[in-house]
C-alpha cells in the first residue's frame, strides 16, 4: 500500500524560515503522482489551501503566503518540498500534505490508482 509521510516542521522566531518535505511511499513502486497540495489548519480555523503543484509543475499560492513561500517537486524522489521563509506568527498551524491523484504497483504488479491521500501533519510554530 502506498503513504505520503510528511516531515519537517517545528518552532522558530518570527522571520524566521522551515522547510517541509511530503513524499509519496514506497518510492519504488510509484508510477506517477499528480497535483500535490499544501493545506494548513490554525487553531480554531478552517483548513486553508495555501500552495499547489501540478504534474507539470505549474504553482498557486494563496495570498496569505505569495512571495514567502515556494514549492518544488523531486518526481524522482516522489517528494515535495515547501520552503517558507519570513515566517509569520499567522503562520503557526498544523500543515497538510494531499496528494490528488498517484499511480502505482500493488504487491501483485499490476498498476493501481490511489486517490486522495493525506499525510499525518506537521505542527508549525512561529513566536512573536
Amino acid at each position: 500500500q502506498v503513504q505520503v509521510v510528511q516531515s519537517g516542521g517545528g518552532f522558530v522566531p518570527a522571520g524566521e524560515s522551515l522547510r517541509l518535505s511530503c513524499a509519496c511511499a514506497p518510492s519504488g513502486s510509484i508510477l506517477s503522482i499528480n497535483t500535490m497540495n499544501w493545506y494548513r489548519q490554525a487553531p480554531g480555523k478552517q483548513r486553508e489551501l495555501i500552495v499547489t503543484i501540478t504534474k507539470g509543475g505549474s504553482t498557486s499560492f494563496a495570498d496569505s503566503v505569495k512571495g514567502r513561500f515556494t514549492i518544488s517537486r523531486d518526481d524522482a524522489k516522489k517528494t515535495t518540498y515547501l520552503q517558507m521563509n519570513s515566517l509569520r506568527p499567522e503562520d503557526t498551524a498544523v500543515y497538510y500534505c494531499a496528494v490528488d491523484r498517484m499511480l502505482f504497483l500493488d504487491q501483485t504488479g499490476g498498476a493501481k490508482e490511489a486517490v486522495d491521500y493525506w499525510g499525518q501533519g506537521a505542527q508549525v510554530t512561529v513566536s512573536s
